[in-house]
């Protein structure tokens, strides 16, 4: 019900003042649901606090989080956009009085605490990033979300190193093609799972040295002396995690796709000394976020730019297809990052 309401006075609070701001379209729901309670509105276009900015976007990230939020179980924090859509490109619209380092024209992409859905989004100018080198707005609009994660939580969290074994569960997922192609730049034997051939063959194109069919074999029979497991599906993967890793090895969960209730043998963490930890990247502060940003651009954004790391696109809709996009995230079916393309 808290989420809601807060859609309900945002709704209410903004159409109050549409007479008096210019207005925009952006993807709204009633009440959670499926894919169908998905609609296009006409908003009042946000206005940027003194240290943000005020994006004109070109492409949205689709994302699994914006599922969770449409279902109603991922509420906005507070004082966020209620709007869907996590990660953005597109070009500087305007800028608060205290924004030093963005002016009105740049290029960029973002992470958002919310309304990228929309044709324009508010967001702590710190959380920008310029668009690497080459790139489409299409391409740039898949980075920030999941390159946030992989970075926060592979290598700062679990500091994964050069020639460690690291697993990412999902690896034809946004997260899992992002997680492969760093781990393996930086120097890591990566290895994944995945739900059918084709993803497998993908996801040993771009540098997993195995691929599990979780359809056909049991991961935790095949991989071993895991030291980094990256894990969005918990349920009964979590004690098969602790069973392929090696002592001193780090589990990091991100989701529980599978449930969030597990049981484990707390020996078999003991006896290997395994540190077991997660976040989630929406509830970071903006202090945190702008330093993953930081760190981001100057580790890897040359790599984007050398084109030794890419954004793999599998999909992308139109705004008016929202409800598409989410149905396609839904099936399972991708293999990299579905977008939404709102300015044409």
């Amino acid at each position: 019900m808290g989420d809601l309401s807060i859609r309900r006075e945002w709704y209410s609070k903004y159409a109050s003042i549409m007479k008096r701001s210019k207005a925009m379209k952006c993807v709204f729901f009633d009440e959670p649901g499926s894919a169908e309670v998905l609609r296009i509105i006409d908003a009042a276009t946000p206005v940027p606090g003194a240290t943000e900015a005020l994006i004109r976007v070109h492409a949205a990230g689709v994302n699994h989080p914006d599922i969770d939020q449409r279902e109603g179980a991922y509420p906005p924090l507070a004082g966020a956009s209620p709007i869907l859509g996590l990660e953005v490109s597109g070009v500087i619209e305007s800028v608060g009085a205290g924004v030093k380092n963005l002016k009105p024209g740049d290029r960029v992409c973002a992470l958002v605490p919310g309304g990228g859905y929309a044709e324009y989004c508010v967001v702590p100018a710190t959380h920008c990033l310029p668009i690497p080198l080459g790139l489409t707005f299409e391409e740039a609009a898949g980075i920030p979300e999941t390159f946030f994660t992989v970075w926060a939580n592979v290598f700062q969290m679990a500091k994964l190193q050069q020639g460690e074994n690291f697993l990412v569960h999902g690896g034809s997922s946004g997260i899992g093609t992002t997680a492969i192609q760093l781990a393996k730049n930086f120097g890591a034997h990566v290895f994944t799972t995945v739900g059918s051939k084709e993803k497998s063959e993908k996801c040993v194109e771009l540098g997993a040295q195995v691929a599990v069919n979780y359809n056909e074999q049991d991961f935790s029979k095949i991989l071993k002396d895991l030291d980094v497991v990256l894990d969005m599906v918990g349920g009964e993967y979590t004690q098969k995690n602790i069973n392929c890793m090696r002592k001193n090895g780090r589990l990091v969960q991100i989701a529980a796709l599978n449930g969030e209730k597990v049981q484990i043998n707390l020996f078999s963490v003991m006896k290997k000394r395994l540190t077991l930890t997660g976040a989630t990247m929406r509830p970071r502060s903006v202090e945190e976020k702008a330093k993953i940003a930081s760190e981001l651009h100057d580790k890897v954004w040359p790599l984007l730019e050398s084109k030794k790391i890419r954004v793999l696109i599998d999909s992308v809709f139109p705004l008016v297809d929202v409800q598409k996009a989410h149905q396609r995230m839904e099936s399972s079916q991708h293999i990299g990052k579905i977008i939404l393309s709102i300015q044409r």
